[in-house]
């Protein structure tokens, strides 16, 4: 199994994303994305951002699981209050709840990212900590 995360600023432009692979069921957390999907993972999860446009403002939740479906790759999408948007697009399947522990502890994360003094908002995280920590957080619960 493998995932790709990235994170949406409020202005709809990328500020991080890292390629993850499975530490479950054996797996060594390297990811294995075919070709034609490698190719398309930024395209698929951009996607789904007009999806998630259409019911944000009608729903109360901030986690949103298969959001879209694309050749068996799914969407799962985290709104923060300041319209941060965490994607993770995946083709695992059943992992709803673990996705969503994955979520909080990203939003906990960045958060501490965003109350650095030095960090500007909106802007790319290029923090070799901020992945390794990531990196942690998803052999917890991916």
């Amino acid at each position: 199994m493998s995932y790709y995360l990235t994170i949406i600023g409020s202005n709809n432009a990328p500020v991080y994303e890292l390629d993850i692979g499975s530490y479950k069921q054996n797996s060594n957390g390297i990811f294995k994305f075919p070709d034609n999907i490698n190719n398309l993972k930024q395209f698929i999860a951009n996607s789904s951002l007009d999806i998630l446009e259409n019911i944000q403002f009608n729903s109360q939740q901030h986690y949103f699981n298969n959001i879209d479906s694309f050749y068996g790759y799914s969407t799962f999408i985290f709104l923060t209050q300041s319209n941060i948007k965490y994607i993770i697009l995946t083709n695992s399947k059943n992992l709803d709840e673990s996705i969503r522990q994955f979520f909080i502890e990203l939003n906990e994360l960045y958060l501490k990212k965003l109350l650095s003094p030095f960090y500007d908002y909106n802007s790319p995280i290029n923090s070799k900590f901020f992945t390794t920590r990531v990196k942690n957080i998803a052999k917890k619960y991916l």
